[in-house]
């Protein structure tokens, strides 16, 4: 799983049948260090409940689109859950 926070939202023109009514999230991956690391992506969010300035963590690739009733929509990120927060223990390498 991927750690990284919302930053926007994104509203369709077209939407593929099996992604009608889930929120796709403009987020901004995270290091471990909880810096922003690379471009930002979007997520679907099946969970329908973040928003942004939200830590939430995701699934790329094939694991995002079973996240998705009917799985295998075509999505390429998928939001997985919300953080409450996270800390590193100092010299921790996880």
């Amino acid at each position: 799983m991927l750690l990284g926070r919302v930053i926007g939202t994104v509203i369709p023109c077209v939407v593929y049948e099996g992604l009608r009514g889930v929120p796709m999230l403009v987020v901004q991956p995270l290091d471990r260090e909880g810096r922003p690391r690379g471009r930002a992506i979007v997520a679907a969010d099946p969970t329908r409940m973040a928003g942004p300035g939200e830590l939430v963590y995701f699934e790329g690739g094939r694991e995002a689109a079973l996240l998705l009733e009917p799985s295998f929509v075509p999505v390429d990120h998928a939001i997985v859950g919300i953080v409450d927060g996270f800390s590193r223990a100092p010299g921790g390498t996880a």
